[in-house]
């Protein structure tokens, strides 16, 4: 073997041969007979615990416990785990112990034998019984990383198994292998099975994660098994233009995935397209893109629509959802009805136009304040007064240095709120488990959890930023004759005040300054009765006990009631410092300087970025980077975070580093390697068209071309460009609400629903909306009509939303069918005569022109036959095809649409068809 080699495997395999540091043998073999060593409650005993199940949700982890006894859930807090351990212990005896009878069965235990008699868990824990019980050191030992060997796991077969190794090293030098206190969890049992002890079982090909948890580290492994032969040095040369493709491939190439082939011009226009700009490209602009002959014209492309108005729109949207812009959580913060969410969407289209760096933008909303620096309460109300005026300009807000609205929600005032919201936000982290216990698949305790809420404790929506301020607020209200109305009235008779003119008082967000409140009194240690051997005295002693603990339950609640209002003096960055919060004005400011040097802060813009160009995130969930939800290729995620954040957290950047690569140009037609991957990103997966995407799409493929043209240089009346989500769900907020519209009623990326469903469906085929702009006086229709020289209303084709006319049509379109089956079967002329004067009167109720097969008409409504008919026809199609799928149809579409509109009634009623036909097609309502 090579000296290079040899190196290489050792450093992999044994690391600590090479550290020259010895490492503790695992705990099962030190304990498996007699010995001086004493086990440690947080290193062993507690880790022992919850490898048992004992401090689980289904067992004494539970809120209200099993059995009269309760531990903290996944063993979080020490002190208190001990506390409740006391009294089922006998360090006189340490085998009497109830703590080692009910795991052994030698008294009724529900949840079962835990272990046997002897085992090295019995010894464990009857040697720290009988050396006292020890707790845990006041301040816990610091855990400072866990290795596990093997650190990745490549399977070939069904039969290969590995043996996970778990090294924990703590901060006093101690390393000691603790395999034996780990859980162990499989992400996949399908690809990976795992046993209680850290062996690793091949499944099915495919690739997954074993995760590992001991005290607060969480460590996920990743495992892989091939799903073909092509790997390793078996692996075909991939494409690799951009650093992107590289890291792709790479991962692709462990796990013998070939990647697909690039798209075709058409579905590259398309995609990128809806991706970038949230709109579809109209049929000139795919026309003009499949005839560029140029090498760059895709990456052009991006170029172009990255300077769009769609662009800034869609994207200004998808912050909105991620920042929980919503007028129903902002109806108290001014005078005007829903202004608020119009304040806070222009705010962001105005940093999103101009491409500022993306810390910027989240500066502006974590730190920001309702003034301006040096703003009074007069001047700062006088300008707020002056966007709503009439004459006023409320776009101007955007100007303004900060948007405070983020903080003014109605769901988002509390400190724990507030904790939870902001970590979702602008770190793709859930923390919600940890406000009640340690988080199951993270690292965070709940004391992380309340010391990090404190930082949010003196961000304040309000009116009482000082005394002088409370009185000029008073003063405006008195100058204004408002009365005693409060409240909802109140906020009405200032919007009518503000169209008269009138400078009215506005509430503000600021920061209050520190009022720190004193310690609450510590509730009492319950003493381990059971030492006194004497019952009379033991009964004295519980009762006494009681007593006492009944006052500190009373002193506990009057200093909650005296330090109401006050605020912590310390707060703590999640895995980072302690913050002395009365040091700073404002303690946001010491939070965001963290929160842009905190990785998670670049990664999770970058993992939901991603996740809209592939439909799931590098980590999915991509609101759940967890430790134990690790990405599924972590060097590319590093890669994208650390060019985002070197390249000053510019946006476009970000997009151009995806939509330039292979990777996000590949098409989604799969080969025999990779048809079952959504994974890995080694084809693009067809994904269903956001909702106000989908309802801008309908639009303009159904819109005249002057019309859809508009709608790539002019936001006005687009969907995407919404502010806030309706609160009703009626008209245009009906679609958009069927089609799965963000809610943003919470900071959960869950808020927006991608799935079909059934009323989808129904709203393509039939609703009045869907019809009436397929009929509508602007459309493509009606442009087809006025080109074949038909007179057209939506009266004589569709109906519009009159349903009397729907059932005419219904009427007129079966006739015509009846005629047409007829004179293929050579029926009787009486017969033929018969069906063409009904087509004829139900052509008359609609207020159309006779048409072909009618008795009166020469076919003046469809002149398109012969040879020039059949090119106008063509034209026709092609037209639909690129203007709803942004492709030219395929010789059997073309030939099937042929017949169509040449067997139909006129050239208006088949394009009508072929319209339908086509916002029906799943294609229509897909990116792929």
């Amino acid at each position: 073997m090579k000296p290079t080699l040899f190196l290489t495997i050792l450093c992999l395999f044994a690391p600590n041969a090479m550290s020259g540091e010895k490492t503790l043998d695992s705990i099962d073999r030190r304990f498996a007979g007699e010995t001086e060593e004493q086990p440690n409650f947080q290193r062993h005993v507690m880790p022992l615990l919850g490898k048992l199940g004992c401090n689980g949700r289904a067992c004494h982890g539970s809120f209200q416990g099993r059995g009269g006894f309760r531990l903290s859930l996944f063993g979080y807090d020490f002190k208190a785990d001990h506390e409740s351990l006391l009294d089922r212990l006998d360090t006189d005896d340490p085998n009497d112990s109830l703590m080692i009878h009910k795991p052994l069965m030698i008294e009724q235990h529900e949840g079962g034998r835990r272990f046997k008699e002897n085992s090295w868990q019995h010894k464990m824990l009857v040697k720290w019984i009988r050396d006292g019980a020890k707790p845990a050191a006041k301040k816990p030992a610091e855990l400072l990383e866990v290795q596990v060997t093997p650190n990745e796991v490549l399977f070939r077969n069904d039969a290969d198994t590995a043996q996970l190794k778990v090294v924990a090293i703590w901060a006093d030098g101690t390393r000691e292998d603790v395999t034996p206190l780990c859980r162990f969890k499989t992400n996949d049992e399908q690809v990976a099975d795992v046993t209680k002890n850290g062996l690793v079982k091949a499944g099915t090909p495919g690739d997954s994660h074993i995760v590992v948890s001991y005290d607060r580290a969480v460590v996920p492994v990743p495992i892989i098994r091939p799903v073909s032969d092509h790997f390793g040095d078996d692996y075909p040369i991939a494409a690799s233009r951009t650093q992107v493709d590289r890291l792709v491939v790479n991962k692709l190439s462990k796990l013998g995935i070939i990647p697909s082939e690039v798209c075709t011009d058409s579905e590259f226009l398309r995609r990128v397209s809806l991706d970038l700009t949230g709109t579809l490209p109209t049929a000139k602009e795919v026309e003009a893109f499949l005839e560029d002959q140029s090498s760059e014209k895709r990456t052009n492309k991006v170029n172009e629509l990255l300077e769009r108005p769609g662009y800034t729109a869609w994207w200004t949207t998808k912050l909105c959802d991620f920042t929980g812009n919503s007028a129903q959580q902002l109806n108290n913060v001014t005078p005007v009805r829903n202004q608020a969410a119009t304040d806070w969407y222009n705010w962001i289209y105005h940093r999103v136009e101009n491409n500022t760096p993306y810390d910027e933008l989240v500066q502006g909303l974590v730190v920001a304040n309702s003034r301006n620096e040096g703003e009074t309460f007069q001047e700062f109300s006088q300008s707020m007064s002056e966007l709503y005026h009439k004459d006023g300009d409320p776009t101007k807000f955007a100007e303004r240095e900060g948007m405070p609205h983020y903080w003014a929600r109605r769901n988002f005032k509390k400190p724990e709120e507030r904790a939870i919201g902001f970590a979702y936000t602008f770190m793709g982290t859930r923390i919600q488990c940890a406000q009640c216990h340690k988080h199951p698949f993270d690292q965070w305790t709940q004391d992380d959890f309340k010391q990090f809420q404190n930082i949010f404790t003196r961000t304040t929506f309000g009116l009482s930023r000082t005394p002088q301020d409370r009185a000029a607020y008073k003063e405006m209200l008195a100058d204004l004759s408002t009365g005693e109305v409060k409240g909802n009235q109140l906020r009405q008779k200032l919007g009518a005040l503000l169209k008269e003119g009138k400078t009215v008082p506005f509430q503000e967000v600021y920061s209050t300054p520190p009022r720190p409140g004193r310690p609450d009194p510590k509730p009492l240690v319950k003493p381990n009765f059971n030492r006194i051997k004497n019952p009379k005295l033991r009964k004295k002693a519980e009762a006494d006990f009681a007593k006492r603990q009944k006052r500190r339950e009373q002193q506990i609640k009057q200093a909650k009631r005296r330090n109401r209002g006050k605020v912590a003096s310390t707060g703590k960055l999640l895995g980072g410092e302690v913050l002395e919060l009365n040091k700073y004005d404002d303690p946001r400011k010491p939070l965001m300087e963290w929160l842009r040097t905190e990785p998670k802060f670049a990664k999770a813009f970058v993992n939901r970025v991603w996740a809209n160009y592939f439909n799931r995130g590098i980590v999915e969930p991509a609101d759940d980077m967890s430790l134990a939800n690790p990405p599924v290729n972590a060097e590319l995620l590093d890669y994208l975070a650390s060019g985002f954040v070197e390249n000053q957290f510019d946006m476009k950047w970000l997009h151009r580093e995806i939509a330039n690569s292979d990777t996000y140009q590949r098409t989604w037609r799969a080969n025999d390697t990779n048809r079952l991957d959504e994974r890995n990103f080694s084809r693009a997966v067809p994904r269903r068209l956001p909702a106000e995407v989908a309802v801008d799409a309908i639009v303009q493929a159904t819109s005249s071309d002057d019309k859809a043209a508009k709608r790539t240089t002019d936001n006005t009346g687009r969907a995407i460009a919404i502010p806030s989500p309706a609160r009703v769900n009626r008209g245009a907020a009906y679609a958009l609400t069927i089609f799965g519209q963000s809610t943003r009623e919470s900071n959960c990326d869950c808020d927006r629903s991608m799935e079909p469903s059934l009323l989808q469906t129904v709203f393509l085929r039939n609703d009045d909306q869907t019809l009436a702009l397929i009929d509508g006086r602007d459309s493509w229709l009606a442009q087809v009509a006025k080109d074949a020289g038909i007179k057209f209303t939506p009266k004589n084709y569709g109906g519009g939303n009159n349903q009397a006319n729907r059932r005419v049509r219904a009427q007129l379109t079966r006739q015509f069918n009846l005629l047409k089956k007829l004179k293929k079967e050579g029926g009787k002329p009486k017969q033929i005569q018969k069906v063409q004067r009904q087509i004829r009167a139900l052509r008359q109720k609609l207020g159309m022109k006779p048409g072909p097969g009618a008795v009166a008409d020469k076919g003046a409504a469809n002149p398109a036959k012969g040879e020039a008919g059949t090119q106008q026809h063509a034209a026709l199609i092609r037209e639909a095809y690129l203007r709803t799928l942004s492709r030219v149809p395929t010789d059997d579409e073309k030939a099937i649409a042929l017949a169509h509109l040449g067997d139909a009634p006129d050239v208006v009623s088949g394009a009508r068809d072929l319209m339908w036909a086509l916002l029906n097609t799943k294609e229509f309502i897909v990116n792929h």
